[in-house]
């Protein structure tokens, strides 16, 4: 199977035009005959940047609630013609589609740090909330939950993702490898610092491929209209410089982290190479001890409110 993570920018804040850019690099990789393509954590409508840059954390600052507000009005539905229009792309092209995206809430307030999975023929399949925002993202992303800790099978694979940070959590990490995880994809907002290290860990951990898939973002990329880009960045400053990788179930490299760089990042798997490395060690199979160690994952989506009528 031929994956490829898309390295690019979005257009920060602004889902329709980010939504057209995801469906054009879709067709990208379908013409580079990639069978899956991974976009960065929240690609669609892109990262809170600005929260570790500013004042995020002081309480009713006017300029905050602007920001967010600003944030707020980029965020896409699960229902929405936005990902709509992203399934229909999937379907078109035949490339399983792994998409960061800023969730809005049914209740209108909140958004989620959410991690879809499009199949071509099956649409929206999984829509992972992440389950712990990473310290400043708590001011911004609310806190998810296990509904969307599932597996897909991608021809001859069995395919996992998850957002950032939360693929230091090894329950997560395990709750996915019980399920065959033979190839992982992890979400990132961009930067070379977050693959270079977890991308082979979880390779040799897991016994499986992993594509780390991780967006540019410069000054250019934020829009004049968001409240606070004069005091978040600098003219010409790069916030997130990529940092997308491939690591094999042994953890080489197939691809080393790429910064700086606008492409496809692509590469071949064997899922023979997988079964050969599990020879040794499988860590949801014979290398580990359900007599001793007892692991639950609640998959139920968790909802403010319950009707009866």
């Amino acid at each position: 199977m031929r994956v490829a993570a898309a390295q690019t920018a979005p257009v920060w804040g602004d889902r329709e035009a980010t939504t057209a850019l995801v469906i054009d690099w879709i067709r990208r990789a379908a013409e580079d005959e990639v069978n899956l393509v991974a976009f960065g954590e929240t690609f669609l409508s892109g990262y809170p940047y600005w929260l570790s840059r500013t004042d995020g954390a002081r309480f009713n600052a006017s300029e905050q609630k602007e920001a967010y507000a600003f944030y707020l009005a980029g965020a896409v539905d699960l229902d929405g013609p936005e990902l709509a229009a992203v399934a229909g792309a999937a379907s078109e092209t035949g490339v399983f589609t792994y998409l960061g995206i800023t969730e809005r809430s049914p209740s209108g307030g909140t958004v989620f740090a959410t991690y879809v999975a499009f199949d071509p023929a099956d649409g929206i399949v999984s829509a992972h909330r992440k389950l712990m925002p990473t310290y400043e993202e708590r001011l911004a992303w609310g806190i998810g939950d296990g509904h969307g800790l599932r597996t897909h099978e991608v021809r001859d694979f069995v395919v996992s993702g998850l957002n950032c940070w939360e693929n230091w959590m090894p329950a997560v990490r395990h709750a996915l490898y019980a399920q065959g995880t033979t190839l992982h994809v992890a979400g990132w907002p961009g930067a070379v610092r977050n693959t270079e290290d977890i991308t082979r860990f979880i390779a040799i951990e897991g016994r499986c491929y992993v594509l780390s898939a991780g967006a540019l973002l410069t000054a250019d990329s934020i829009p004049t209209a968001f409240p606070l880009k004069d005091q978040s960045v600098e003219p010409g400053e790069v916030i997130n410089n990529g940092g997308s990788a491939i690591a094999a179930p042994d953890g080489t490299w197939l691809v080393e982290p790429v910064a700086d760089e606008e492409r496809l990042v692509v590469a071949d798997l064997d899922p023979a190479v997988v079964r050969g490395e599990r020879q040794n060690f499988d860590p949801a199979g014979h290398y580990f001890r359900p007599d001793v160690i007892k692991v639950e994952v609640d998959r139920t989506r968790q909802e403010p409110v319950r009707f009866e009528d």
